[in-house]
């Protein structure tokens, strides 16, 4: 498999990953809730801490760090990708089944759809300011957007487990070491 996840040194990430074209896919509990549920397995079952979240309606951002950060996004995105596709899977959605096929990279030839652009690009985490700046990227993204007036707000981001508000909707890592 080839690999579009370059994590050079320990440490945590700040990483995108986009649907192809920007299609939304995330616009409702359910399809969120694909997310969050493979997000909360990641943690409970391959080491991911999960620092910082949000998810839009095209991509997700997130802070994290894993013993095997490769392994653990990589099988993330297949793994969401075919819990997309069967969510997609209904009269009210094919049309994302028909995106999903057409926007396929030709040389993907073991797959008909292709649900995720390749690649995270990934940033190391380089000390508190560039942190605190990531921080502020991602809980301030549904604002930017005009979503929301204030980033607590956005149900499907982790700006409530920062302001220790309740009715979170996963549990993050807020602990550095």
């Amino acid at each position: 498999m080839r690999s579009r996840y370059k994590f050079t040194e320990p440490g945590s990430y700040f990483m995108t990953a986009t649907i192809v074209e920007w299609l939304p896919v995330f616009y409702g509990a359910e399809a969120c809730g694909i997310i969050l549920d493979a997000l909360k397995f990641c943690r409970k079952n391959k080491d991911l801490r999960l620092r910082a979240f949000v998810i839009m309606e095209n991509h997700i951002h997130l802070i994290a760090d894993a013993p095997d950060l490769t392994g653990v996004m990589q099988s993330f995105k297949r793994h969401t990708a075919m819990r997309i596709i069967e969510y997609a899977d209904h009269p009210n959605r094919r049309w994302l089944l028909t995106q999903f096929a057409l926007y396929k990279k030709r040389y993907k030839t073991s797959s008909t759809y292709q649900v995720w652009q390749e690649g995270l690009h990934p940033q190391h985490i380089k000390g508190a300011a560039m942190l605190a700046q990531k921080l502020k990227y991602i809980h301030e993204n549904p604002v930017r957007r005009g979503y929301v007036d204030l980033p607590e707000h956005w149900r499907y981001s982790s700006a409530r487990n920062y302001l220790e508000l309740p009715h979170t909707v996963l549990d993050i890592d807020t602990e550095y070491e």
